[in-house]
């Protein structure tokens, strides 16, 4: 029995695609690089860290996978969901924007955990393990799977959430690295459709928490758990996204079919947006540059605002239009309001700002109140577009006696690709500063000089480089 077309595309695609593309392969380096110095940086929280040792505490496993910077050596399942927590945890890690939006580095998680455990396997049993170069291959496969479906398909909109895409995409290509072929892939895939998807309501006031810093490390750990066993040899569904009443398509979908937006290449990898300087959801980032660029001009007028206009894209004034109350950090962080006042009052936004005694600081409140956020067309159609995607934002104070900022408009994060030169120099500042988060000088600098500069990275063993991230060592 034939499979869904687009099932059979994508498995073919990870079974026998080849990536050519060199630029692909420069920003998957980088991808890893930012990945990890989100994941060292998420270490510095508690309530991140008590989810990612083993499930049953004081097991160990001689053959597993490694949690980076710390100790933990946990089977494949719980290293997926711990490295992915480490990774999203902060909101720090690389974004794609289309009908649907999410991280594409959350799938690195199941990535590296696989590839790492099944290096060791490879070894014991006289094969070679695999290299840097085979994660940095299915990183590229794994961010094109889930922002191409990305592109034309939107679950939010029905109310669930975009971690079932990393679901599929991390299934998909921890199969393959599990050593299956396209059966298996195929099987992989088609429990991750039969899954379903998860409800947003975790995303959204009134409640917003911290599952939506941990919904991917879910998500990546039911792949890895699927992917094993499609190699185990269990059996796919065919006909999971298409069959009447019961299928995807049908049930999640509303009767719409799915949809790849483009052929399967390196497109999504090519042009991912990363988060350089603010943890920040990332329909507001340009926001906060704005409102830092006009800081100079309201840090002592504050009392004398009237009114502030942020005008912004459709699928900001949707998910992050939030003016309050705000009950935790989740809610914040995903508030175009509470970020935008941030960045007016102080000039920066980082994650401390999300937190007690800032949260408290009652001119943020009163910024908020003064604020009026509406969609300008412009930004929302300039968003879909494929030959721009922008993510654009502009912010105008207004004063009590008649006067007015200048209307600052940014329709390129630093992050883009159009501002990717500008952003690697900073990329390896974010990384590094990480890195000192966790290790002592000596390593840092050793660990830097290898992830972020070394050519033969690219060739080293995945779980020589694994144990490398090992803290202690």
């Amino acid at each position: 029995m034939r499979y869904d077309p687009i099932l059979e595309e994508i498995a073919d695609y990870v079974v026998e695609g080849k990536i050519e593309s060199e630029l692909a392969y420069e920003t998957a380096r980088l991808a890893l690089m930012d990945a990890l110095a989100c994941a060292f940086l998420a270490l510095g929280y508690p309530e991140c860290t008590k989810l990612i040792g083993p499930v049953v505490p004081e097991t160990y496993m001689s053959v597993g996978a490694r949690v980076p910077g710390t100790s933990f050596v946990v089977d494949p399942i719980q290293g997926a969901f711990a490295t992915t927590a480490l990774i999203r945890w902060l909101d720090y890690n690389d974004t794609w924007l289309g009908r649907e939006w999410g991280h594409p580095s959350d799938n690195f998680g199941a990535i590296l955990a696989v590839a790492d455990y099944h290096s060791q396997l490879r070894r014991r049993w006289g094969e070679p393990p695999y290299r840097v170069q085979d994660v940095l291959t299915a990183a590229i496969q794994a961010y094109e799977i889930q922002g191409v479906l990305a592109l034309e398909n939107s679950l939010n909109r029905r109310g669930f959430d975009h971690v079932h895409f990393v679901k599929i995409a991390s299934a998909a290509v921890a199969a393959r690295l599990l050593g299956g072929g396209r059966a298996e892939v195929l099987s992989a895939l088609s429990n991750a459709v039969i899954d379903g998807a998860a409800l947003r309501v975790y995303r959204h006031a009134p409640n917003t928490g911290p599952r939506k810093s941990w919904a991917a490390a879910d998500a990546t750990s039911r792949a890895v758990r699927l992917a094993l066993l499609a190699v185990q040899g269990e059996p796919g569904y065919p006909t999971a996204l298409s069959a009447p009443t019961w299928g995807f398509e049908t049930v999640i979908l509303g009767g719409e079919p799915l949809r790849l937006g483009r052929p399967l290449g390196s497109y999504v990898m090519e042009n991912v947006l990363f988060k350089v300087s603010y943890p920040a959801e990332f329909h507001g980032q340009t926001a906060v540059e704005a409102a830092i660029a006009l800081h100079p001009v309201v840090r002592d007028r504050l009392d004398q605002i009237e009114r502030i206009v942020i005008e912004t894209q459709e699928s900001a004034m949707r998910i992050i239009n939030k003016p309050g109350p705000f009950r935790n950090p989740a809610d914040r962080d995903h508030s175009l309001q509470y970020m935008t006042a941030v960045a007016l009052l102080y000039g920066t936004l980082t994650y401390e700002h999300y937190l007690e005694p800032i949260a408290n600081d009652h001119r943020i409140a009163r910024l908020i109140a003064t604020m009026e956020v509406r969609e300008n067309p412009q930004f929302s159609r300039e968003y879909l577009d494929p030959d721009k995607r922008s993510i654009a934002n502009s912010v105008q104070v207004f004063f009590r006696d008649g006067s007015a900022s200048e209307r600052v408009t940014i329709e390129y994060p630093i992050g883009h690709r159009r501002r990717r030169a500008e952003a690697v120099p900073l990329l390896k500042e974010k990384f590094r500063a990480a890195l000192g988060h966790v290790y002592p000088e000596p390593r840092v600098e050793r660990l830097y000089k290898l992830i972020a500069e070394d050519p033969k990275l690219t060739e080293m063993a995945v779980d020589r480089f694994l144990a490398e991230l090992a803290f202690p060592p």
